[in-house]
């Protein structure tokens, strides 16, 4: 039962995370996405040092490279959705990338397939319906705010074909890596739970000093570390969810996945509350619809 706990606490953290992205994004910096790497990468490497002290884990330098293609998917489908954030609202692009838990669910289902329960089967239909549906109403309402306004419409609120475009890779990456990372923590158990978060962790924190010196060397663009902060709580509560992913994957990946994915529901909730939006009875019925599946996972984990 453990990775129901675990699942819930990295979609808040996530959901929260997500907000603060938002808020720290600048449409008019196209330098943007890195600098939130560079949060990123060096909020995990300090959480990775201090894991290994606390916990006196005698990390495997090796670990780096035999997990490297799951970190490799996770950093790469991250920066995608960083970019995207400067072109579409939150509200419509954390339910697109959160489909990705429906991803890896099929994908780990059909190369490893195991015995599901009605409710089991139940809770991911539900949770991977309303997430979508979710998504397609912020697209339909977002497109008629857009018809309905006139002159020049912000950068942070265009919807197009490239914008949409963000979300939707992201999701497709993201989907991998999380299938990528059942694989490894939970079908095959090719690592474990720490060695895999300590080896994402300083896989981000290289990419983060390769972003820092691109940004500051190559662009020569001034960057302070101590001034961005929502960059700043965004990768701190980036970091908290992941520690408790990596656990709630190793627990029971194909449900833990959908589960976790409904982050993209915080997301909207939080934005709408911060970012001074309404949501409409439509809106409450979708979350409510994800709340559902959230409870029968949660229930049908304990009979």
């Amino acid at each position: 039962m453990m990775w129901f706990l675990f699942s819930i606490l990295t979609a808040l953290a996530w959901g929260g995370a997500n907000l603060f992205y938002k808020k720290g994004t600048d449409p008019d910096d196209k330098l943007s996405h890195l600098k939130i790497v560079v949060m990123v990468g060096l909020v995990m490497g300090i959480h990775a040092v201090l894991y290994m002290i606390v916990k006196d884990v005698a990390f495997d330098p090796f670990d780096m490279v035999r997990y490297f293609p799951v970190s490799a998917l996770y950093i790469l489908s991250m920066t995608i959705g960083y970019i995207g954030l400067r072109y579409i609202e939150l509200s419509i692009a954390a339910p697109v990338q959160n489909s990705s838990g429906a991803v890896s669910a099929v994908l780990l289902f059909i190369f490893f397939p195991r015995e599901l329960s009605m409710l089991d089967i139940m809770g991911v239909i539900i949770v991977t319906v309303g997430v979508i549906g979710l998504a397609v109403l912020e697209k339909q309402d977002e497109v008629q705010a857009i018809q309905k306004q006139s002159g020049q419409i912000d950068k942070k609120y265009q919807i197009g074909v490239l914008a949409i475009t963000f979300p939707i890779l992201y999701s497709l990456i993201d989907g991998l890596g999380t299938f990528a990372d059942g694989i490894y923590l939970d079908e095959l158990e090719l690592i474990s739970e720490s060695s895999a978060l300590i080896a994402y962790e300083l896989t981000f924190f290289i990419c983060a000093v390769l972003a820092f010196v691109y940004i500051r060397v190559i662009k020569k663009q001034r960057f302070n570390l101590f001034v961005e902060r929502d960059k700043g709580y965004a990768a701190i509560l980036e970091t908290v969810g992941q520690f408790f992913y990596v656990f709630a994957m190793a627990g029971n990946a194909i449900i833990a996945a959908p589960l976790i994915a409904a982050h993209g529901i915080f997301s909207v909730i939080l934005s709408r509350i911060f970012l001074k939006e309404v949501l409409s009875t439509k809106h409450y019925i979708m979350i409510g619809v994800v709340m559902a599946g959230i409870i029968i996972l949660g229930v049908t984990d304990a009979l």
